[in-house]
């Protein structure tokens, strides 16, 4: 929590700190993703599997071509995972709130690039748990996080002035799901599989 709240002051202190030519503007952002689940054991197994999300985005520019954006999105990731011979498709939904700091650079009146880098905040919306069910019908269940922590990797074009089309990788930086091994082996609980979300984005966003 003290490395979140630290991140979120010094997104503040950017903002704060612009001059005051800066433009604000608001937009509204959405697209494609492409979730890979990064698995802890062998016996487990999964496919690249697409889902979407959308929503509100605003963004801070200084005349140097710096600038800061932060998002919320309603996100959907779809994840196909195989467990000891069965496999299912699980949807799940999240609320993301990536906030970035980037660096345009124009192309001309018309056209610009940019990259970006920043931290992303996402909170599970489906509960705590769900569950796998193998070859012999029995059921292993997930304990999924409340909320992960990511990183996000991006770059993309401005067209028009308004239009913006990108790309964005955001990698974890924790677990999104553990099962924990109840048996009476040692003391407490151990965590003998798990799973890390990575997602790659293409995105679309209109900026007024």
């Amino acid at each position: 929590m003290k490395k979140i709240l630290s991140i979120t002051m010094f997104a503040v202190a950017m903002i704060v700190a612009m001059p005051a030519n800066a433009q604000l503007k608001f937009g509204l952002k959405g697209g494609l993703n492409i979730n890979k689940v990064s698995l802890s054991k062998s016996d487990l197994k999964s496919d690249n599997q697409c889902g979407f999300f959308v929503g509100p985005t605003v963004q801070f520019t200084t005349p140097l071509g710096i600038a800061v954006d932060g998002s919320v999105f309603f996100d959907q990731r779809n994840m196909k995972i195989e467990d000891s011979g069965n496999e299912e498709t699980k949807h799940l939904n999240y609320i993301d709130i990536p906030i970035n700091l980037r660096y345009n650079i124009g192309l001309g009146s018309l056209a610009g690039i940019y990259i970006a880098t920043g931290p992303q905040f996402s909170f599970n919306l489906d509960g705590k748990s769900f569950s796998l069910k193998d070859i012999d019908n029995t059921a292993t269940q997930y304990e999924l996080k409340k909320s992960e922590f990511g990183w996000n990797l991006g770059a993309g074009v401005r067209l028009l002035g308004h239009l913006e089309v990108g790309y964005n990788y955001c990698f974890p930086l924790g677990k999104s799901s553990e099962i924990k091994d109840d048996s009476t082996w040692g003391v407490g609980k151990k965590v003998f599989k798990s799973f890390k979300n990575q997602t790659h984005q293409v995105s679309i966003a209109y900026i007024f």
